[in-house]
This record gives structure tokens, C-alpha cells and sequence, in this order.
């Protein structure tokens, strides 16, 4: 099962959109403010009608009706007040001033509408795309799966998105249970479109390699060979000293469930996944550094090593991305996911991928700076399966 995914309104990753957005809408409003200025002062010989006149026009292109209604009523208030305070009442120029911002201020409210309509209308096709693309990326995980039972959770940082570029799956195989948290470097379509090609490698691969190492081998050989058909090849990138090229690459945690108390894992430059048993919470450290998929050439010797630890009946295992553990407060304070763990280990998966939701948005103050993707995993008592 999932837990819900959408989360409140905040800067997230489009913060700087948002800055420029809220600029632009405030342009009217100065201008208003600008001819109030020019018109009680000696400069007030300066010819300004035709920047009123523009202030409707300008409100429409980044507000709403109601808010064109508005400027255009500060428009007029202003006009009001300089002809008053200028004494140029019954000249032909404020009359024709007047009806021109009349007319202007009628046909942007109505191109304020239609354009508003329009944007909705994108708005909610655009939606209806990512809702799709993220069933089929982002499959809900199965309550049961073999020896285990399994919950997931998904949090989009940026506003109204779906989905971004972390990425998450868990299947049942003849192997064992299988399953993949991991993230993207980047954002946009590019990182969607990167999560797309490993989860398709790690579906395909699970179900007939029999050795983990090929699975997270496949996943990184489809990562590259999309760079390269897109022609951002990591090798040639570095080569070059450009940045850019490592765009793309993939951090993750690949594992393994057999039917045995263990659990085998493959971490490719990812945090590491916690485990509560016996009411303690630790981190499942790799034996060694590896680095991310997409980054095969930094290995030195064998191109993966697989880990094992124990997962005994009882415990509780938590995949997770970097969204969680470098989520901050106010004062710049990471979120303590060990902590909050320990404080919910006596919850249900639902239960407590909804607390660890509400207290990521409490630690944050509804403003997550990067995409959550979860996958929470209880090793079932082998009397009970």
C-alpha cells in the first residue's frame, strides 16, 4: 500500500519561480506608485497617462480577474488623486485618460478570465499526465510479499508535482523479495526520465538474474546507454571538465529478502537504510564505498559486492532517500529519522508513514527542499506466514 502523496504548498524546488512570479506581480502596483510619486512632486509636467492606462494591462498578464480588478482600481485612484491635487479637472486629457483606462481595464479583465481559464485548464491536463506517469513508474508496493509485509510512501517536493526523481519498487521473485529506493541527481523531466530507465532495467533484471550484483549491473549499464543515445556520456562529460554531464546519475539501495534471517544488499552512493530490532534503530553501512549507478568507471575492482545482515521476525527495515535525512527546520537542523523511528516502532506501516509524513511537514514547516521516496518492510514471523 501507499500513503498519500501530495504534499502542502511550499518554495520547494521552484522557490526561485515563485520569487520572480510574486515580482512581476507587484510591476503594476510600482508603476502606480511611481506616477503617484511623479505627480505630487514638480516633476508632475512629465506626461503620465499612458503608464496608468498600461496597469491593467500589465496585471493581466500575471494576475487574475480579481487581481486586475484591483490594479486597475489603484489605476483610477490614482488618477482621482493627481487631477485633484494637480487641479486639471475639466481639460480634455483627464476625461480621455479616464476612458481609455476604462476601456483598457475592461478588455483585461476579460483576457484575465480567458487566459486564467486557459492556464486551469493546462494545469489540470498536465496533472492527469503526471498522475499516469506516476502509476506506471511508481507502482504501489504490495501489502505482502513473501516474508515480509511492505508499505511505501512518496513525497514530491516542488508544488503541485507528481513525481521527480527519486524513485522506489519492491517485487516478489523465485530469488526473494527484491526491491530498489533510489534518487536522481537533477530535477525536471530529465530526472523523471532517468528514474523511468533504471526501474525498467531493475524490473526486467529481478526476475531472471539469479545474482544481485548482475540486477544493480543492469540497471547502471541502462542508465549509461540512455546518457549516451542522449549525448550526455559521464565519461566524455569528465573528460571534457563538464559538470553537466554528471547529471543523471543515480544514487541507490538494492536488496535482497531470501527466505532466510537475512537480508543481502547492494548500496550504491546512498544513505544508508535503518533497522529497528529489539527497539533499537541502527544504519545499515555498506562494507565498502561504491559509486552511483551511471558511475561505473570509478570501480576499481569488481563492479559490486553484495552485504548481508541480519533481518530477524519482529524487525522493521526503512529504505529511504536523502529527502528524509536532509529535510531542516528553521535553524537549519536536520530531521533525526533515528529518532523519529524509535518513537514510532510500536506504529502500523500506515500509521507510521503518516506520522513520519506529518513530522516531516511539522521539521519543515510544510516547505520540503527535495522529493521523499520510502519503503518500510516488516519481517513477518515465519508461524504466521
Amino acid at each position: 500500500m501507499r500513503a498519500p502523496v501530495r504534499s502542502p504548498p511550499g518554495p520547494g524546488a521552484g522557490g526561485h519561480h515563485q520569487v520572480l512570479f510574486a515580482l512581476a506581480e507587484c510591476v503594476p502596483f510600482a508603476i502606480a506608485l511611481l506616477v503617484l510619486s511623479i505627480e505630487l512632486t514638480p516633476l508632475h509636467v512629465v506626461y503620465t497617462g499612458p503608464l496608468l492606462v498600461a496597469t491593467p494591462a500589465l496585471a493581466a498578464v500575471t494576475m487574475g480577474p480579481k487581481g486586475t480588478l484591483a490594479a486597475a482600481g489603484v489605476a483610477v485612484g490614482v488618477s482621482v488623486a493627481t487631477a485633484t491635487h494637480n487641479q486639471a479637472w475639466g481639460g480634455q486629457q483627464v476625461y480621455t485618460n479616464f476612458l481609455a483606462l476604462f476601456l483598457v481595464s475592461v478588455a483585461s479583465v476579460m483576457t484575465s478570465r480567458t487566459v486564467r481559464t486557459r492556464r486551469e485548464n493546462e494545469l489540470n491536463q498536465v496533472r492527469r499526465i503526471a498522475e499516469a506517469a506516476q502509476e506506471v513508474l511508481l507502482r504501489p508496493v504490495p501489502d505482502r510479499l513473501g516474508p515480509v509485509r511492505a508499505a511505501s510512501m512518496y513525497l514530491a517536493a516542488e508544488t503541485g508535482a507528481q513525481i521527480g526523481g527519486d524513485l522506489y519498487d519492491a517485487v516478489q521473485t523465485r530469488y526473494g523479495v527484491r526491491m530498489i529506493v533510489g534518487d536522481v541527481r537533477g530535477k525536471g523531466l530529465p530526472a523523471v526520465r532517468a528514474a523511468a530507465v533504471v526501474l525498467g532495467a531493475f524490473r526486467e533484471s529481478a526476475h531472471y538474474e539469479d545474482d544481485l550484483v548482475e540486477v544493480v549491473n543492469h540497471c547502471g549499464e541502462a542508465l549509461r546507454r540512455d546518457a549516451a543515445l542522449a549525448g550526455a556520456g559521464v565519461g566524455a562529460a569528465l573528460a571534457d571538465g563538464d559538470e553537466a554531464g554528471l547529471e543523471g546519475f543515480v544514487t541507490a539501495v538494492v536488496a535482497q529478502i531470501p527466505d532466510g534471517p537475512d537480508i543481502e544488499m547492494i548500496n550504491r552512493g546512498h544513505p544508508p537504510p535503518l533497522l529497528l530490532s529489539n527497539g533499537t534503530v541502527r544504519a545499515l553501512m555498506p562494507s565498502g564505498p561504491l559509486p552511483p549507478l551511471g558511475l561505473e568507471e570509478f570501480i576499481s575492482g569488481p563492479l559490486g559486492r553484495t552485504d548481508r545482515y541480519p533481518f530477524a521476525p519482529g524487525d522493521r527495515l526503512l529504505l529511504h532517500t536523502d529527502g528524509v535525512i536532509e529535510a531542516r527546520d528553521g535553524d537549519r537542523t536536520f530531521f533525526d529519522l533515528p529518532e523519529a523511528m524509535a518513537a514510532m516502532r510500536d506504529h502500523s506501516r500506515p500509521a507510521f508513514l503518516e506520522g513520519l509524513r506529518q513530522a516531516l511537514f511539522r521539521h519543515t514547516q510544510g516547505a520540503l527542499a527535495d522529493d521523499v521516496a520510502v519503503i518500510l518492510v516488516d519481517r513477518l514471523d515465519p508461524d504466521h506466514l
